[in-house]
């Protein structure tokens, strides 16, 4: 892997983690246009520095956040901030049950079978926003003024937990985990800005977890020649400095978006190019 293909796809990354067009599978579409082939040690390897990468954004954007959440969850203060960590947790529980008991079934039979499972996942990101759009965000206007279709609440330990079972259904690529879990919270009333910051703030443990396993793939690689194997540090710096420093840009924005209830923007751009993924997977562009 080259400087330049390493800077596009970290940048790819940075963006496509916060914005409700799913990562993976811009991912994915970017290695097809960028004709790139890696090696099982070369891919998990880079996947870990771009992970790393977005990380490090959401902690940095939201550490104003995230600082008290960490104190009073370790100090057990009992206090809104613990309660907050606690939910945070119960969401991660779909995640680890499909990491641990389906990863391996999903990325054989899901990753790298072409952009068509890329397209199909797409459509439904865009029907998903649509519906959070039309149904819960989409202002309602009588007489000329303007009225809320319903009344956002905080997030609750039920609504966590559903959250969570929306980003275990993300891990397909081309299904925007961002997008799932944001929608849906938007679907179940909650408050919008909290809804993203939550987010956010919950994919940092799943993160970290596939991190550290990957990092043991890499580790206990059975194959000698593919456990050397490697990119090189320019590449894999680049990488990560590219995904930290968009990924700080769009967690930002993307607190703006959904703030200001504009996602049906992103909805439009899942439909094209999910339509595109398809038309282009079946050899007809």
């Amino acid at each position: 892997m080259d400087i330049i293909t390493a800077l596009i796809l970290g940048i790819v990354q940075g963006l496509a983690e916060y914005l409700p067009v799913s990562s993976s599978g811009h991912l994915e579409i970017f290695r097809q246009i960028l004709g790139l082939k890696l090696d099982g040690a070369e891919s998990l390897e880079f996947d870990i520095i771009l992970h790393a990468a977005t990380v490090l954004s959401t902690v940095v954007v939201l550490w104003k956040e995230l600082r008290p959440m960490i104190v009073s969850f370790f100090t057990f203060r009992r206090d809104s901030n613990f309660t907050y960590v606690c939910k945070i947790l119960v969401s991660c529980i779909p995640i680890l049950i499909v990491g641990l008991c389906f990863k391996d079934t999903i990325e054989t039979y899901l990753f790298g079978q072409g952009l068509s499972v890329v397209g199909w996942c797409l459509l439904a990101t865009a029907a998903l926003l649509s519906f959070s759009y039309f149904f819960r965000t989409r202002p309602l206007e009588d007489a000329g003024r303007i009225k809320q279709p319903y009344t956002p609440r905080d997030i609750s330990y039920a609504d966590a937990f559903i959250i969570g079972c929306a980003q275990s259904v993300a891990i397909l690529p081309g299904l925007s985990r961002s997008g799932t879990t944001i929608a849906t919270g938007i679907l179940l009333g909650d408050k919008r800005e909290e809804v993203a910051k939550f987010s956010f703030l919950m994919v940092i443990i799943p993160i970290l977890g596939e991190a550290l396993l990957q990092l043991k793939d890499i580790i206990f690689e059975e194959s000698a020649q593919a456990a050397e194997s490697t990119i090189g540090w320019a590449p894999l710096l680049t990488g990560f400095l590219a995904s930290f420093i968009v990924g700080c840009i769009a967690c930002k924005w993307m607190l703006a978006i959904v703030r200001k209830g504009k996602l049906i923007w992103f909805a439009l751009y899942c439909l094209l190019a999910g339509i595109t993924c398809i038309l282009f997977n079946y050899g007809i562009i």
